[in-house]
């Protein structure tokens, strides 16, 4: 081999290594997408997902990645609008992610998830918890249970656990989610004997509910399921006190973090009961162990929001794990084939839907506590 031949070969080789310092970190590594809102108004939920997420990663990275690699977890900011999740969809797929963890709230991932559909990425929500979600395709997963299974949950728990006997609804008419866990309660609880003795809406930019309220009073129900997100809740709470209502406040999810707003009245929400996906007093090993991991590293107890997150992450490298490869087929039939015990429970998949139980959360003296364990029947 002559020199000028030799230098080359040389000279080629170093632009090879030069051109995968440059734009090819990732070829090394195993690239996540994630979208989630950070901004905005349902920001809350978006961060915690996202930290929840990233310190199951971590945790991964720092055991040794997955097959040798390492988990590269790259989160774009949708701020909870539609248009903002597909466009960063899209723009995540270009960086060739092999599965996206997202999206957070109802709407922006129903849309992600009819695109993600079509191009058979795996994607697992860890939060988005309407019913069409997992219909667009058998690569759409998620870890929450869905709208219509709260609902059924807490009008089974107010039947049996509280042995209501009348029951009202106050719901946002302008909001799937509210919309859907309303009707799923309504629904079950007719089928439990219980008589919904009002059924008020109001819109998406409303403050004032004296008028529903006042309704809802002269009717004395023994229960008031309120399913909405926890700033709504606290307005209607403290509305609900002042007209004289006396019956028992029953939300869903929505309601985590409703303390996170300085404006609470604790006292407006004492003795209400909420469902949710898990309790920071489940004495479980894998929720302490979680719940200790999240403080250290945030300076805060994690939300459900933020557990949800976690075992999300952790699913899905379990599932990239198994399938021994970044085939996105296989990735997706490893997830159907998921059993997980996790953060927020037992976890497996049914039609990309997971079978577990919902934890019973009872607000006293400003505190959540774990009030029950309950499975739908």
């Amino acid at each position: 081999m002559n020199i000028k031949k030799m230098l080359a070969l040389v000279l080629s080789g170093m632009l090879m290594l030069s051109l995968a310092a440059c734009g090819g970190e990732d070829a090394n590594n195993i690239v996540i997408g994630g979208l989630a809102p950070l901004t905005g108004d349902v920001a809350v939920y978006g961060v915690a997902t996202k930290n929840g997420a990233e310190l199951a990663f971590k945790e991964i990275n720092d055991a040794g990645g997955i097959g040798g690699k390492k988990i590269v977890f790259k989160v774009l900011d949708e701020k909870g609008e539609v248009n903002e999740a597909v466009n960063s969809y899209e723009n995540l797929k270009s960086q060739k992610i092999v599965a996206l963890l997202g999206d957070v709230t109802s709407k922006p991932t129903m849309a992600v998830a009819q695109i993600a559909a079509e191009d058979r990425m795996p994607m697992i929500t860890a939060t988005a918890t309407a019913e069409a979600v997992t219909t667009y395709g058998d690569n759409i997963f998620r870890v929450c249970f869905i709208d219509p299974y709260q609902g059924q949950t807490m009008a089974q728990f107010a039947a049996q656990n509280l042995q209501a006997k009348k029951a009202a609804i106050i719901y946002n008419n302008a909001d799937d989610y509210s919309t859907g866990v309303a009707e799923a309660f309504e629904k079950a609880a007719k089928e439990k004997g219980m008589e919904v003795v009002a059924k008020e809406s109001y819109g998406a930019d409303d403050k004032l509910f004296k008028s529903q309220l006042t309704k809802i009073a002269a009717q004395n129900p023994d229960v008031l399921f309120i399913p909405d997100y926890y700033n709504r809740v606290a307005l209607i709470a403290s509305q609900a006190k002042e007209v004289g209502i006396t019956a028992t406040l029953l939300g869903a999810d929505g309601w985590d973090g409703i303390f996170n707003d300085p404006n609470v009245d604790a006292s407006t929400v004492e003795g209400a009961y909420f469902c949710n996906h898990y309790s920071t007093e489940d004495e479980a090993k894998e929720v302490q162990d979680f719940i200790k991991a999240y403080s250290e590293a945030y300076g805060q107890q994690p939300n459900s929001f933020a557990a949800l997150g976690y075992d999300a992450a952790k699913i899905l490298a379990k599932a990239i794990e198994k399938a021994g490869s970044n085939d996105k087929e296989a990735i997706i039939k490893a997830l159907q084939e998921t059993e997980y015990d996790g953060v927020t429970g037992h976890i497996k998949f049914k039609n990309g839907n997971p079978i577990k139980s919902v934890s019973i959360i009872k607000i006293v003296n400003g505190q959540y506590t774990l009030d029950s364990k309950v499975t739908a029947e």
